[in-house]
């Protein structure tokens, strides 16, 4: 192979990280990611926020704080009836209402549900609920850390392979 063949192989195949190749993520008619992030903590929701905010890829981050309040998103149910689908699910486990567990459950065993993504982002390290998580389909499961900085590191790699590297299904499984 000469050099000219190899440069235009390396040139092609920077193109396939370029943040615009619309061929790896699903995106809305604005170019945006969806994410819905199902998280009771004020606190983690605001730094999910800012950290997502912040970053190279373009994303429209809907929260929601217990799982009755997820499904009815997810189900475009009143108040969400206009809701995005989204095309990334950020999921905490210990949830008032209906936990997380349930949720998962739920939307994993619904048709027009099953292929969104869904990132498990949990305090609990237990063995039992990360096979739990994991047998109703969870595409991931993250051991949400404690330290302020951790969380931020654990949000940004998060954002890194599910919106830079990953290829999501094509529109989020919107129905």
């Amino acid at each position: 192979m000469d050099l000219d063949s190899s440069a235009a192989i390396g040139r092609k195949a920077a193109s396939w990280n370029r943040p615009e190749a619309t061929w790896r993520r699903a995106r809305d008619s604005s170019g945006l990611i969806d994410i819905l992030l199902v998280e009771d903590s004020p606190a983690d929701a605001e730094l999910a926020r800012q950290v997502l905010k912040e970053a190279r890829v373009q994303s429209n981050l809907s929260v929601v704080r217990d799982g009755e309040a997820a499904m009815a998103f997810l189900h475009r149910r009143w108040p969400y009836a206009d809701s995005p689908r989204p095309d990334l699910i950020l999921l905490d486990l210990n949830l008032p209402r209906k936990d997380g567990r349930e949720v998962l459950a739920e939307l994993k065993h619904t048709d027009e549900l099953r292929q969104i993504p869904v990132v498990v982002l949990s305090a609990s390290p237990a063995d039992e609920d990360v096979a739990g998580a994991y047998a109703n389909h969870a595409n991931a499961y993250i051991k949400k850390p404690v330290d302020l900085n951790e969380f931020v590191k654990c949000v940004r790699l998060v954002e890194a392979f599910w919106l830079g590297v990953a290829c999501l299904p094509p529109s989020g499984g919107r129905a």
